[in-house]
């Protein structure tokens, strides 16, 4: 009989300590970063002040940037506090300064953004070659939502400077997925080649039907022989740095083993976000920490 106590107080004390850690999830990780054996932490970003980011870390980006997107980038939307950076998604409507009706399909002949949202970029501020990169944070998956966490190479135009995407979230087929990927130059300007991983978004709901509550942390390990990117510990995508040569274009040279910079943003439709869900907005994108740690010498 004391046996069979001993079993069931040890068994709920296991329940409510799994409790515990899922209810940790929902709110910021105040805590101090990690010691990870074998390597220094060289950067981290833990947003635990108010008001705008960082000027001495993070740039803005402005208007509208890329892929066609709805949304108007725009310092305003992104705000300190609490502990976490968050990326306010709205729907309302700012007039382009640089309106041309003139000017055929073009990001200038659009007179009007509908939506507004925000970029930020460590460029010129924090670059970095090679290390484990760690965010954590907790995404909008509405329609129309389109959250990244991503990389690109520091010198060369785009794809030659090399992305790597650490995480995005948008919809396929009208099928919401979470993307593992990195692309470079080809022979072509603006072409990239691509090694892209797109895992179903209910692969997680299936682990954790309250996933999209919960703060999550996306990683990357990157060295001279590959980038690894995983999501909670798992691994999703493996990219061999001996597959990623750029063309002519790009002088041959391998985009990834140059210093790169950090972008968190929050589009809002365009080419792969998709149409919104307007009556799911506004939305949010809470990024709690970046911390970048680099191997010992």
């Amino acid at each position: 009989m004391k046996k069979k106590t001993l079993i069931l107080v040890a068994l709920l004390f296991t329940i409510h300590s799994q409790a515990q850690d899922n209810k940790q999830d929902l709110y910021p990780d105040f805590s101090e970063p990690k010691d990870i054996d074998g390597y220094n932490l060289v950067w981290s970003e833990e947003f635990n002040y108010a008001g705008q980011p960082d000027t001495l870390f993070w740039n803005h980006e402005h208007g509208f940037v890329r892929n066609e997107e709805f949304q108007w980038y725009q310092p305003a939307n992104a705000v300190c506090g609490e502990g976490v950076l968050t990326i306010h998604g709205r729907k309302e409507q700012i007039k382009n300064p640089l309106y041309r009706s003139d000017l055929g399909s073009n990001w200038r002949n659009r007179e009007y953004a509908n939506y507004t949202a925000s970029s930020i970029k460590t460029d010129g501020k924090k670059e970095f070659l090679y290390g484990r990169f760690e965010v954590r944070a907790r995404i909008p998956v509405a329609d129309g939502a389109w959250p990244a966490i991503w990389t690109l190479g520091s010198s060369m135009e785009w794809p030659s400077n090399g992305e790597i995407d650490i995480m995005e979230y948008y919809r396929i087929d009208n099928i919401p997925h979470i993307l593992a990927n990195a692309a470079w130059g080809t022979e072509r300007r603006y072409n990239a080649k691509w090694n892209s991983k797109a895992i179903p978004f209910s692969h997680f709901l299936e682990k954790d039907a309250r996933w999209a509550d919960k703060f999550h942390v996306w990683r990357m390990d990157w060295d001279e022989e590959a980038i690894c990117l995983y999501l909670d510990d798992e691994l999703l995508n493996e990219i061999p740095l001996s597959e990623t040569q750029n063309g002519s274009l790009g002088d041959f040279r391998n985009p990834f083993k140059q210093s790169h910079y950090i972008l968190l943003n929050l589009a809002i439709g365009g080419m792969h976000g998709g149409i919104p869900d307007d009556s799911a907005f506004p939305v949010k994108y809470e990024v709690d920490y970046v911390r970048v740690y680099q191997k010992k010498q």
